[in-house]
């Protein structure tokens, strides 16, 4: 089950994992209900924005969060990110979860020097430093009948990060979320988690669910 913040315990190691960090965060990819800051944008102390290219979900955000969180519509691609990158001076936390193009966008944001990156990896991908090629259309239901091809593995954003002086600082417990900050330590391959939701409403192995997109075209990062 989804708790109210995130998928599993995505807010407890935020929590954590933000203590020092400036209050403020960007999340994009989310729902007015459920996100991983959740728990922060109900906290007077922080502010926030959030993206997502859905209007109804937007307007519900609107509707039931404070105004100091910004909650912007847009579909976001590599061109209309500069609006991100000026949200603030500081940002406490960047997270992205858009079962897309999460690597790419990750890769162009990762200069705003975030104090914690929290990123949805695609376990399905296994352990091999992959992404999906950049597609600003991206939509992954149209990419494949089960929406399993999309994002990065967690080895390829733990190397991308690893590049920009990040190291993976947890992973949730239910392997749907990565967490880098600047002493994260943790190995990459050991710390890999399959996604336990996505195991149990497909009742598909994630190694079956490879098997299924291992066709696919991929980068190797």
């Amino acid at each position: 089950m989804h708790s109210a913040e995130g998928q599993s315990d995505e807010a407890v190691i935020l929590d954590q994992l933000a203590i020092d960090a400036p209050k403020t965060f960007v999340e994009f990819g989310f729902h007015p209900i459920e996100f991983n800051c959740l728990r922060l944008a109900r906290n007077p102390e922080w502010r926030g924005l959030l993206v997502d290219g859905s209007a109804r979900q937007v307007g519900d955000a609107r509707a039931l969060l404070p105004k100091r969180i910004e909650v912007i519509e847009r579909f976001l691609n590599l061109n209309n990110l500069d609006f991100i990158k000026r949200a603030f001076s500081r940002v406490g936390i960047l997270s992205i979860d858009v079962d897309g193009n999460d690597y790419w966008f990750l890769k162009e944001l990762i200069e705003v020097k975030p104090a914690v990156i929290c990123v949805e990896y695609n376990s399905s991908f296994g352990l091999d430093p992959i992404t999906v090629p950049y597609d600003p259309t991206f939509d992954r239901h149209e990419k494949h009948p089960r929406g399993w091809y999309h994002g990065a593995s967690l080895t390829a954003f733990a190397k991308l990060c690893s590049a920009h002086g990040y190291g993976l600082a947890a992973v949730s417990e239910g392997g749907g979320n990565a967490f880098f900050t600047r002493d994260g330590s943790l190995d990459p391959c050991s710390a890999w988690k399959p996604n336990a939701f996505r195991e149990s409403y497909s009742g598909v192995a994630h190694e079956q669910q490879w098997k299924a997109i291992g066709h696919l075209p991929f980068e190797s990062v």
